[in-house]
């Protein structure tokens, strides 16, 4: 490592591996950014002056655990790269630690925006926006259409029982950070538990399907989506979880965090209502079940609060807004048992 390597990208070290992996592909020295953003694995725009390239890497400190995410990460993108669903072009997944101190892999750099808060859609207008989030359904309902045998996914997870495992491990990872009297929680489970829906055809599934883990074309490029970025969470399963989640962040309101992005309030943004009638129209699923659904992610998104709640009172993390985490737990638990409650 050198005074000019951003921290987990030993760059003359990289710079050999490509070399010797990839000939001709490097043409001068390699400079690199750490790009904000994403859950826990590490992104760097590496470039050498006349391309750039996207580097993902592990958390630093955390190897074993998330190793496994990089050849996750690397297959899910390489097998959609043939499909409809935009996804930058892998070029090499490296499993050696002794070139990073961590598995990595290298992708293309796409050029497209990551629009995360309302801020930042309004000077596009009402209509752009709109546009912008019928291609994110759009391509949403692309991902759900991919045959996972024919990109070579058929065995990236276990649908069968996978809404039941889903809920037992949010659970699990509740009752491994529950610190304080969380009022309806034990409740929200309980329904959840109890009324489980059947799951319909599955489907590769993203895991945290949103506006800002997307890139956007620029003004003149027809406002689609350029590429899915942050796959760490995806599997086979339901697909509905993936629909459900972006009805959650929309329902922003509930969420009582100014960390969270806003993107959704923003004019022309389409209703949660209309996401979810674009995307059935769209795809043919059913999506009657869809509050059971919506309610789950709510649980989920609250054990995640709860998560960064725990782990910031014991100094074990640190982030912008971290200290008000622990605030919206509560009314996403609220929301959710109101959400079944309508249900019934």
């Amino acid at each position: 490592m050198t005074s000019n390597d951003p921290p987990g990208l030993a760059l003359g070290s990289l710079r050999r591996c490509l070399g010797e992996r990839l000939p001709g592909l490097v043409t001068g020295e390699l400079t690199a950014e750490v790009v904000q953003g994403g859950r826990s694995n590490l992104t760097y725009v590496v470039s050498d002056g006349a391309t750039r390239w996207v580097v993902r890497r592990p958390p630093l400190g955390h190897v074993l655990p998330t190793a496994h995410d990089m050849k996750r990460e690397h297959r899910v993108i390489t097998g959609l790269g043939p499909t409809a669903v935009p996804v930058p072009e892998t070029l090499l997944l490296c499993e050696d630690p002794d070139v990073l101190g961590a598995p990595f892999y290298v992708m293309e750099f796409v050029e497209g925006t990551p629009y995360r808060t309302a801020g930042e859609l309004v000077p596009l207008g009402a209509e752009r926006t709109r546009a912008i989030a019928d291609s994110l359904v759009d391509t949403l309902v692309a991902l759900h259409e991919v045959d996972p045998d024919s990109a070579g996914l058929g065995d990236f997870g276990r649908p069968d029982g996978f809404l039941e495992r889903q809920l037992r491990r949010w659970k699990k990872q509740l009752d491994g950070s529950r610190s304080r009297d969380l009022p309806g929680a034990d409740e929200l489970h309980d329904r959840l538990a109890g009324a489980l829906p059947r799951s319909g055809r599955p489907s590769i599934v993203h895991g945290d399907y949103r506006l800002d883990n997307v890139l956007v074309a620029e003004a003149g490029g027809g406002d689609r989506i350029t590429a899915v970025l942050d796959w760490e969470m995806s599997t086979l399963g339901d697909p509905l979880t993936d629909l459900a989640l972006m009805v959650a962040y929309a329902e922003r309101s509930a969420l009582n965090l100014d960390f969270v992005s806003n993107a959704t309030t923003a004019p022309g943004y389409p209703s949660p209502d209309e996401v979810v009638a674009r995307y059935a129209s769209r795809s043919g699923r059913d999506v009657s079940a869809l509050n059971w659904y919506v309610g789950f992610a709510f649980f989920k998104l609250a054990v995640i609060l709860e998560g960064i709640y725990f782990r910031f009172t014991k100094g074990q993390t640190v982030g912008e807004g971290f200290e008000r985490a622990g605030d919206g737990v509560i009314p996403l638990i609220r929301h959710g048992n109101e959400i079944l409650k309508e249900d019934r």
